[in-house]
């Protein structure tokens, strides 16, 4: 599955360069007009992060996500800030496909395994960080837990679906960690590893696919035209 991505600040659609909240590109200030592309290029997989939900805890584009997907036909995920299962459920009434917890995953397991057992395959993890470590709270801190002991103790309670980001690589063109991925795939072979962050052409899709890794964000590469929708659309064929 081919995802690419709509990072959601302030309404607009943006990219930041490596999580940084002060280095945005607006992509498109219509994020709906955005969505209605993707699906009309033959795309029908989006991922969307609620930027702003991710620094604040709240869903702060909520209004705009449910426009994205009364407007798209097929499936889309939805991260940035949820914390709470009254939020989940508000995105699983609305539709969305699944949902991906972040922080809080390293914060409050317990939440997570009350989401997964209510709600089984919509919930999935997204582990971000760099130098093999997990950051939380949009990327703003830093942790000490490694990606490997948080896949395994997720794992452990239930969660099947990962987001997996190296924060360096995000938003630079610079090629996947495909290294890190293959490793985590290898390691966790009952896990569904989506690769995130720093896909710059359409070899790194390849690479990954060659790798073991079957889904893709496409974020960047999009918005810079190294990837158009159409080469994504005959890949997806």
């Amino acid at each position: 599955m081919i995802l690419p991505a709509i990072d959601l600040l302030d309404g607009q659609s943006v990219r930041l360069l490596q999580g940084n909240y002060n280095a945005v590109t607006v992509v498109d200030s219509d994020p709906i007009a955005q969505a209605k592309k993707i699906n009309n290029a033959g795309l029908n997989a989006l991922h969307v992060v609620d930027l702003d939900g991710a620094k604040s805890g709240l869903a702060a584009n909520l209004k705009t996500i449910l426009s994205i997907r009364q407007n798209f036909t097929g499936f889309i995920e939805v991260g940035g800030g949820i914390r709470t299962l009254a939020q989940i459920e508000q995105y699983h009434t609305a539709g969305i496909n699944r949902v991906i917890l972040g922080s809080i995953a390293l914060k409050n397991p317990t939440l997570v395994r009350q989401a997964v057992e209510k709600y089984g395959d919509l919930i999935a993890v997204g582990i971000d960080g760099k130098n093999g470590k997990v950051a939380t709270e949009g990327w703003l801190e830093q942790s000490n837990v490694s990606f490997e002991t948080l896949l395994s103790a997720m794992i452990a309670i239930g969660v099947k679906h990962f987001i997996v980001t190296d924060v360096a690589r995000d938003g630079t063109l610079k090629g996947p960690n495909i290294a890190l991925l293959a490793q985590l795939q290898q390691q966790f072979v009952t896990a569904n590893i989506t690769a995130s962050g720093g896909i710059a052409q359409m070899s790194d899709l390849v690479a990954l696919n060659q790798a073991g890794i079957q889904d893709v964000i496409v974020g960047k590469a999009l918005a810079s035209g190294n990837i158009t929708l159409t080469q994504l659309s005959e890949l997806e064929e």
